[in-house]
This record gives structure tokens, C-alpha cells and sequence, in this order.
């Protein structure tokens, strides 16, 4: 797996962790849940690719 993929995805959960703490202290529990869905979907977009591949390796291993 590639250093810099999981390099950019540990940084997207402590930036979406930090504001996400801050917010829930201001009082903003609604925001909060939006920031952490939308890091969710900016990882899942990160890991999309990743996610392909591996589907196909396990139709090509299972399917012959």
C-alpha cells in the first residue's frame, strides 16, 4: 500500500477530528456531524481507486 496514501488519510482525520472537537464545544453539534460526514466522503474518494483494484484482484482469483 502506498505511504502517501495513508499519509493523506490519517491527515484528513485529525483535521476533520480537530474541527470537529472544536465545534461540538461551541455548541454546534449539527455542524460538527456534517464536517465528519464530509471527511468521510473526501476518504472514501481518496480510496476509491484502491477500493477498484481490489475488486477486480478478487474476481480475478475467484473467478478464474
Amino acid at each position: 500500500m502506498d505511504v502517501e496514501l495513508i499519509l493523506k488519510v490519517a491527515g484528513v482525520g485529525l483535521i476533520v477530528t480537530f474541527v470537529c472537537q472544536i465545534m461540538s464545544k461551541a455548541g454546534r453539534d449539527e455542524q460538527s456531524t456534517l464536517v465528519s460526514l464530509v471527511g468521510m466522503v473526501v476518504i472514501l474518494l481518496l480510496i476509491a481507486d484502491r477500493i477498484g483494484e481490489l475488486i477486480t484482484k478478487l474476481k480475478d482469483v475467484f473467478l478464474l
